[in-house]
């Protein structure tokens, strides 16, 4: 409270003056107090205590002044007595020493500053300063390590991992880099040379083996470059140009950047020097549509990485510099100023640049620096459609369906690239297969001067025997002229009398029903005439599925009467064999043809008489592997293509050679041998003999002449060779009658001529050891009505000679065709060619499946090729 004591009231009256005078009068010398002071009504306006003491009235204005904005009281201002209360309201200043009211409470932030006025109100204190400061510097670094922790080192993007496939010949030299890739294949550092690895820290990163992984200078010179809309600065790490190219995408941008940063530091915490310099250089782009360093040495030298010399390192370092302007080839499609001359003045001077510093880094020796400097490399020139050309299309697909049907790699996985795809195929074997096919088209075929040459296609293939090798194949014209479909590697094409021996060898190991099982010999014989009924073993002929009489054609109508087994086979008669496969059981002539190596799907369903004279249709692959069952005297094994796959350099499982089975006895298959040879020597294959040494072989034309095959041998090489001719638009087989300006193309001529150019070739400076000796197998077992007594013969003698004219050879003229009968049809569209393999199962794609136990005779039954007029589908083979 006050100190001052307050008087009585003055008496009433007196007016204004004496109140006054009372009042002062009251007082002992000091000033009255201030209003509300007391607790007086007149204290609602706060003014008392003596907290808050002024030293005049001039002071307690000004104060009131402050608390009410300058403003004049109103009328209610005034206290008891007509005076004004104080200013600031019952918290208020008095005037006096009165009490005053509780501080504001201080803000967490001063400003602006209270208690200040004019530009000190807005001018920040030094505590807040250094406060903001320390927090913004906190902020960052809290920032920092949150990103740090939350960032990731994220899998390649598919462009990363996208690589080509590795195709690699027989003797382990790359074939062909391909795929949907781009043109790369990883290594690992153990494969890249030191002087390639300090060619790169000399030239770029000289740091890289004690730097963090970034480069702070550069990327702040970065990132002011692009917010001034300019292009990007150089001066990455190793570090940071591997996560570029392996982690990022390529934009230009300032969060790129950032995030490029954070992923370095990572990496270059997380992983391993070598392992990051590894993934640099097989990352960065070399120029000619070249991704890593191995794709580069190949591109540029024709020569694996770890093969790279000091000087061709520097070489291909310096083209990280920029390929487009420094390839020495030039680049003057893509910029005027990168022609091949000023190229190579700046990649020759960057290259003695880089040497010099590997030199002054003393990555090289003295003598090693003068060794590289003194020969500036000789990179090759540009090769334009590299890869999938000519054979190389049709060996790099029949290799993928290899890899594919032989491992748990998808097709996807596959495409994905990074494979390393080693192959059974030899080089100089496929171009001597393509030059034969190429010198035969050339003299025999004119498609200018003649239509019936058009639309003429060929199919080969060559395996090596008791191993399944596919050392070379032909599979068309290549991809870059449109030709798609391997004629290798697929089904379609009939075999026609191909499929002879399969019959031959079939009897001799089972024999028939008339002789209990007993092997059948080759010189037991059959009616060879033309236009014969078919016997069915319970003694009624075979008939159509009309009903009527069916009757098995030859070429010509020669009366060839009652010959042996051997010499249907020399003349590749229809009949003995038709009748033969019926007396055998065609179950049992399938059974031998599939584990002699083909497929079962490329079999007709349907085991009628004419199967046995070829109406399935193996491909050429598959029927040079089972004709190697007979040169290995009955060994099989199912023909590959691939030798090993790797994968980014680690070995994928599933790759060996196919396992070897005794398909036949060995005196069955060396029986079909010693027949086959005689097929060469004194039959339809008789252009064989040109070869100059011992072989084995089949001639096989198809009705109409639609397609025509020779299948050979020797000890070491098994090959096939197809001619057809096929109709673009529909691919239904046309006839051959009439191309080459010949009557009709038989087995035995233009398809033998290719082989024998092939052969002559392949098996140059090899030695002929011939063919095991066939021992005498089997009884003679003729057909009912054969005449009596039947001579005995030995399988060792001379094909024996018909008393009538000599038998046609491919170049005699043929003889007229036998008539044609009216139930005809289509290859690709007769409803009883059973299931045909649409293709990608030979060269090994899958084993041959075991076939099924048969002891019936597939032939009974009614569904043929043909009426009663005879012939069938296949009724003229004559190989």
């Amino acid at each position: 409270m006050s100190e001052h004591r307050r008087k009585p009231p003055p008496p009433q009256g007196g007016g204004r003056a004496a109140a006054r005078r009372g009042q002062s009068g009251s007082s002992s010398g000091r000033r009255a107090a201030p209003r509300g002071a007391t607790g007086s009504p007149s204290d609602a306006y706060g003014f008392g205590g003596d907290d808050h003491q002024y030293g005049g009235r001039a002071e307690a204005r000004r104060a009131a002044q402050r608390n009410t904005g300058g403003r004049r009281r109103g009328a209610d201002d005034t206290g008891p007595g007509g005076r004004r209360g104080g200013p600031g309201g019952p918290a208020g200043p008095g005037r006096g020493r009165g009490r005053a009211g509780e501080p504001a409470k201080r803000r967490f932030i001063d400003y602006p500053r209270a208690g200040k006025w004019g530009w000190r109100r807005w001018t920040p204190s030094w505590r807040l300063v250094s406060g903001l400061f320390i927090g913004f510097v906190g902020s960052l670094v809290a920032l920092f390590g949150i990103s740090y922790a939350m960032v990731t080192i994220p899998s390649e993007n598919d462009a990363a991992k996208s690589q080509n496939n590795v195709y690699y010949w027989g003797n382990g030299k790359q074939m062909v880099a391909t795929g949907t890739g781009v043109n790369r294949q990883n290594i690992t550092i153990e494969q890249i040379p030191d002087a390639m690895e300090w060619a790169v820290i000399s030239a770029e990163n000289k740091s890289f083996y004690q730097d963090s992984g970034v480069d702070p200078m550069g990327i702040a010179r970065a990132v002011v470059n692009m917010a001034r809309g300019g292009q990007t600065q150089g001066g990455s790490t190793i570090t940071q140009q591997y996560v570029k190219n392996t982690y990022l995408s390529q934009e230009q941008s300032v969060s790129r950047k950032f995030k490029e940063m954070f992923i370095s530091i990572k990496v270059g915490t997380q992983i391993k020097k070598p392992q990051i310099l590894q993934g640099y250089l097989n990352t960065s782009y070399y120029g000619r549509g070249a991704y890593g360093i191995q794709a580069a040495a190949q591109t540029y030298f024709g020569k694996n990485a770890n093969k790279l010399n000091p000087s061709e390192c520097a070489f291909l370092a310096a083209l990280l510099k920029g390929p487009t302007y420094y390839d020495p080839a030039g680049n003057p499609d893509l910029d005027k100023a990168a022609s091949a001359q000023a190229n190579r003045k700046r990649s020759q001077a960057r290259w003695s640049w880089i040497l010099g510093e590997m030199h002054k880094d003393k990555r090289i020796t003295d003598a090693e620096y003068q060794t590289a400097i003194s020969h500036y490399p000789k990179p090759q020139g540009r090769k334009a459609n590299k890869g999938m050309t000519g054979q190389i299309s049709y060996l790099a697909d029949t290799a993928k369906k290899y890899v594919l049907a032989h491992s748990n790699i998808t097709e996807a996985q596959f495409d994905r690239g990074g494979y390393q795809i080693y192959t059974t195929f030899d080089k100089a074997k496929v171009n001597a297969l393509t030059a034969a096919v190429k010198k035969i088209q050339k003299s025999r075929l004119d498609p200018a001067k003649r239509d019936l040459d058009k639309y003429v296609q060929f199919g080969a293939a060559s395996v090596v025997p008791k191993d399944g090798a596919i050392v070379a194949l032909y599979g068309g014209d290549g991809y870059e002229n449109g030709h798609f479909t391997n004629n290798a590697d697929t089904s379609g094409v009939p075999v026609g009398s191909t499929w002879k021996p399969f019959v031959l060898a079939a009897a001799m190991e089972y024999g028939t029903y008339r002789t209990d099982g007993a092997p059948v010999s080759p010189m037991s014989k059959y009616n060879g005439d033309d236009h014969l009924k078919v016997k069915r073993p319970d003694g009624t002929f075979q008939l159509n599925k009309d009903g009527s009489t069916f009757f098995q054609n030859n070429e010509s109508n020669h009366r060839w009467g009652y010959i042996t087994l051997r010499k249907a086979m020399e003349q590749s008669i229809n009949t003995p064999f038709v009748q033969l496969g019926v007396d055998v059981g065609m179950t049992h002539v399938r059974d031998v043809a599939q584990k002699a190596g083909i497929l079962k799907g490329s079999m007709v369903t349907d085991l009628n008489p004419s199967f046995a004279i070829g109406t399935s249709t193996p491909s050429a692959i598959r029927m040079a592997d089972a004709y190697a069952t007979f040169a290995g005297s009955g060994k099989q094994v199912d023909p590959y293509s691939v030798v090993s796959v790797k994968h980014d350099g680690q070995p994928e499982p599933g790759f060996h050679k196919p396992t070897v089975t005794q398909a036949m006895d060995a005196n069955v298959a060396n029986n079909v041998t010693d027949t086959l040879e005689n097929v060469i020597q004194n039959g339809t294959g008789q252009n064989a003999k040109a070869l100059g040494r011992t072989a084995a072989g089949k001639t096989g034309t198809t009705d109409s002449n639609k397609s025509a095959w020779f299948v050979g041998y020797t000890q070491q090489l098994s090959t096939s060779v197809a001619m057809f001719r096929e109709n673009p638009k529909d691919h239904k087989l046309l006839s051959m009658n009439g191309t080459a300006g010949v009557p009709s193309i038989h087995g035995g001529d233009i398809p033998t001529s290719v082989w024998t150019e092939y052969m002559k070739v392949a098996l140059k400076g090899k030695n002929d050891p011939g063919f095991p000796e066939a021992e005498k197998i089997g009884e003679i077992a003729d057909e009912p009505g054969a005449p009596t007594p039947t001579p005995t013969p030995t399988v060792t003698q001379p094909s024996e000679t018909p008393t009538e004219s000599p038998s046609p050879t491919p170049s005699d003229t043929p003889s007229p065709e036998s008539p044609s009968p009216t139930d005809t049809c289509h290859f690709f569209n007769c409803d009883n060619t059973g299931g045909v393999d649409t293709g990608g199962t030979d060269g090994g794609v899958t084993g041959s499946p075991t076939p099924t136990d048969s002891t019936g005779n597939g032939a009974n039954g009614g569904n043929t090729r043909g009426n009663g007029n005879g012939g069938g589908l296949f009724g003229g083979p004559t190989g």
